[in-house]
């Protein structure tokens, strides 16, 4: 097939083209709906050669086991499984070369190179996503229970106007956020039911209840018809939080309804609500059983949804359920937020289905997918060191790793015109061609330029000359043994073939074994020595034999050969 000097130089001009289409930067433009649903066109620019923590900086965080959440059992265990299952989000999330390891027996650090929006990050890795299907309440519940549930908070002594929206003295003591006030309120109060009635029993009879004047059905605000479905306005979602969290007012609730929030307000008119849902405390099936998740545009509505995959297991339990529910409410929950308003279940739901984000974003649905497919954290993780590492470390590397290829490269050169004359400069005009290819190739694969990437890089330019060397003196060989010019160059590119391959493969092998064992930095070496290796082979091998023939055919009468 390149017998030919034609089908060769066309071969080697469409490798020179492609390798320059990579390294130039491209941009395009993603179309998305922000949070205040309108659709933006957004540029988005491809860099052709990302760098890596170590030469463009990032950030660094320390992240440990909130026991306060959630006590753990084996927390070596829920360690390991928090570690896999934040390096399968920060792979999904699109980081280049990031590090995500084991520091001790209590902490992971993430090392990530270039971000540019730090709190979505954070985010990324903080969150949960823990994901769960629960049927809406169809029994009133919680219209029935906020009497009592009100009477045990004038027994607690919190009073008021509810529409203040701001915490009377007791909550402060109590504590003002919905984890608080939970553990406060159970020492205060204690656990018994003895102790809750007795505070109902004393609470005077009459009055505005607080809760009745927080909590509002959502018909009379919204239009809604889905059972359990209730509003408060958002100035006073965090007080109305706090309170339905206190264990002595939580167990006036019947045992099977539990209460969720929705994930973020909604506008109705001017105003702005906070939806509140009565859902039965069993869930169809969670997360557990999840297997795929896509961000997608609704192609009727044109906004952010996200599809799902359930295992066999999950969708025949998943079909069973809402079979048995035609024509109720579900509800979708991550991390025990309501996900958009709850669908209306028309028939039985099988393996596949989607999860309507309303106003959020398409990056936001991309988000919620990428860390649904990575699964849910055993045990929420906390923060406790961050640090953006600056570029200036990064130019000092570049400027050194730069110098030191320059130099290598230039006493490779100097040697290969000094050894081989005129067939070390046709190496030479190879060795431009390796930078080009070596350079397009990491592109092409969105590979990360790190410092020891760089050496990896100047060390297969001395592998890319070694493939010339064996055989410009096979070459020599066979002109000793009195051939002609042409056949002993046939006879040295043919010859030399099985070592170059042979250390070639050696080396490629001990690379592969460095980038599946090893992590971050040392994968950045053996990703950039494996394509210089391959972009070695082609230019000592296809590329010099090339620009061997071209010379041979101009001068087909040549009896020497400067080697």
């Amino acid at each position: 097939m390149f017998a030919s000097i034609r089908s060769r130089v066309i071969v080697i001009v469409l490798l020179i083209l492609g390798s320059v289409y990579f390294l130039f930067p491209r941009t395009a433009t993603l179309r998305t709906r922000g949070a205040d649903g309108i659709m933006r066109d957004d540029t988005v620019t491809r860099v052709p050669l990302k760098r890596g923590l170590d030469l463009q900086g990032g950030m660094h965080l320390a992240l440990e086991l909130d026991q306060s959440k959630q006590v753990s059992a084996d927390p070596k265990r829920d360690l390991d499984l928090a570690l896999t299952v934040l390096r399968k989000r920060i792979d999904e999330f699109g980081v280049v070369e990031p590090l995500v390891q084991k520091a001790g027996d209590d902490r992971i650090v993430v090392e990530l190179a270039g971000i540019t929006e730090p709190g979505r990050a954070k985010a990324i890795v903080q969150r949960s996503a823990f994901l769960e299907f629960r049927i809406t309440d169809k029994t009133d519940a919680l219209d029935k229970a906020l009497p009592a549930m009100d009477r045990t908070l004038r027994g607690l002594g919190i009073k008021g106007d509810p529409a203040t929206g701001k915490p009377s003295a007791v909550e402060q003591l109590l504590g003002g956020d919905s984890a608080r006030p939970a553990t406060r309120a159970a020492g205060a109060r204690g656990d018994s039911a003895a102790a809750d009635s007795a505070a109902a029993d004393s609470a005077p009879a009459g009055g505005a209840g607080i809760l009745a004047g927080l909590i509002q059905p959502a018909g009379a605000v919204a239009g809604s018809t889905t059972p359990g479905e209730y509003v408060v306005p958002e100035t006073a979602f965090p007080r109305a939080d706090s309170l339905i969290n206190i264990p002595a007012v939580a167990r006036q609730l019947p045992r099977n309804v539990v209460l969720r929030w929705s994930s973020s307000p909604i506008s109705v008119g001017v105003e702005s609500y906070r939806f509140l849902y009565a859902l039965d405390d069993r869930p169809i099936v969670t997360g557990s059983n999840l297997e795929d998740a896509q961000a997608q545009l609704d192609p009727l509505t044109n906004g952010p949804i996200v599809t799902f995959q359930l295992d066999r297991a999950g969708g025949r339990k998943f079909g069973d359920e809402t079979g048995r529910h035609v024509g109720d409410f579900m509800a979708i929950l991550l991390d025990g937020r309501v996900q958009g308003r709850p669908p209306v279940i028309q028939s039985r739901i099988g393996r596949n289905g989607q999860i309507t984000l309303g106003n959020r974003s398409l990056q936001e649905a991309q988000d919620m997918a990428l860390t649904l497919k990575a699964g849910a954290l055993p045990i929420p993780l906390k923060i406790v060191e961050e640090r953006q590492i600056g570029a200036s470390l990064g130019s000092d590397s570049i400027r050194q790793g730069i110098t030191a290829g320059l130099v290598g490269t230039v006493l490779v050169i100097v040697i290969m015109l000094v050894f081989y004359r005129l067939s070390g400069v046709l190496a030479v005009a190879a060795l431009v061609l390796y930078f080009l290819f070596t350079l397009g190739g990491l592109s092409m694969i969105e590979a990360t330029l790190t410092l020891p990437g760089l050496a990896g890089i100047v060390l297969s330019v001395g592998i890319a000359v070694d493939a010339n060397v064996l055989i410009f003196e096979r070459i020599r060989e066979e002109l000793l043994h009195g051939k002609t010019v042409r056949l002993a160059v046939d006879e040295g590119f043919k010859h030399a073939m099985n070592a170059i391959i042979d250390s070639n493969v050696c080396t490629v092998l001990t690379a592969l074994f460095l980038f599946q064992f090893g992590t971050g930095p040392v994968k950045g070496f053996a990703v950039t020595l494996i394509m210089g290796i391959i972009a070695s082979m082609i230019t000592a091998v296809f590329v010099t034999r090339t620009f061997f023939m071209i010379w041979l055919s101009r001068r087909p009468t040549m009896s020497t050969l400067s080697i």
